[in-house]
């Protein structure tokens, strides 16, 4: 197990070397998911750590995990493709990092980032502070936003939400129960596979700040028992590791799990409520070549 630093600098110097052991045992690439799961399982992380939540109520080890890879990108080891999947480099396949690497390279980016920060003369606030705030995943500050919407609709309007979102999904039948004392079922909808297979599907909305935790998983699916072949519940919180695991115990049918992070993922990808707009980050390192 990696040597975890809990009270130095920022924390999410600890995941540099991890997150190219994963990415390696990975075949090169990942899901963010994927990733995060396989350092969890690589470094025998404790449920407490993986349900830790920052001040806005995302878990803090995934935006660690986040930040770790922006620093790791700009070092040149990891890919910038905005497509999703992180993946190694060349130079990223062939490196592997200690602590004391990881935290060079990130106290080498600080220093760049200073520099660059001064003959801007941007605002004076120290910068290893303002990088080291863990509130949301790097230059990702309209997640923060929709998300503060999401909690803030009423239940019936998430549920609509979530109706909409399903439907776009290619859903058919989605309909909003509102009904009370069902188990927590709040809709249900048909998912057609082919012209010869479709699933009936169950959902339940939680507009939750917080986690979901396994009971509730359990209680979902006893509701589930004899009325559809699965179900899916969509949160504006996080989901537990131990809700995780029972939401894919075996033996029992699986239910999907959707967190705030993956609900914001849907909306981005299918342009609701969030509009994409072009804009361009300067790649210095190309320009290196040119300044000799």
């Amino acid at each position: 197990m990696a040597k975890y630093n809990k009270n130095e600098g920022a924390q999410f110097v600890n995941w540099f070397g991890p997150l190219l052991d994963a990415l390696r045992k990975l075949g090169g690439s990942g899901s963010p998911d994927e990733v995060t799961e396989q350092i969890a399982a690589d470094q025998q992380l404790a449920d407490d750590i993986l349900n830790e939540l920052t001040s806005s109520g995302q878990p803090r080890f995934k935006n660690q995990v986040a930040w770790a890879r922006f620093y790791l990108t700009k070092e040149g080891l990891l890919d910038s493709s905005k497509r999703g999947i992180w993946s190694l480099t060349e130079r990223g396949r062939n490196t592997t990092l200690t602590y004391e690497q990881a935290h060079e390279i990130f106290l080498r980016w600080v220093a760049i980032f200073q520099e660059r920060r001064k003959a801007k003369a941007a605002h004076t606030e120290p910068l290893e502070e303002r990088l080291a705030e863990e509130g949301g995943e790097p230059a990702n500050d309209y997640r923060s936003e929709v998300l503060e919407v999401l909690r803030a609709l009423p239940p019936a309007g998430f549920e609509r939400l979530a109706q909409r979102l399903l439907r776009e999904a290619g859903f058919i039948h989605v309909e909003v129960t509102g009904k009370s004392n069902d188990g927590g079922i709040d809709g249900f909808g048909i998912l057609v596979i082919n012209p010869l297979v479709s699933f009936k599907v169950l959902f339940q909305c939680k507009r939750y700040a917080n986690s979901v935790t396994p009971s509730l998983v359990r209680d979902f699916r006893g509701a589930m028992v004899g009325r559809a072949d699965k179900g899916i519940i969509i949160t504006t919180g996080t989901f537990t590791a131990e809700a995780r695991r029972e939401a894919n115990r075996d033996g029992a049918p699986p239910i999907e799990l959707v967190d705030s992070e993956k609900l914001i993922d849907m909306l981005a990808s299918l342009e609701l409520g969030l509009k994409p707009i072009t804009t361009y980050e300067v790649e210095e390192r190309f320009f290196d070549e040119f300044m000799g």
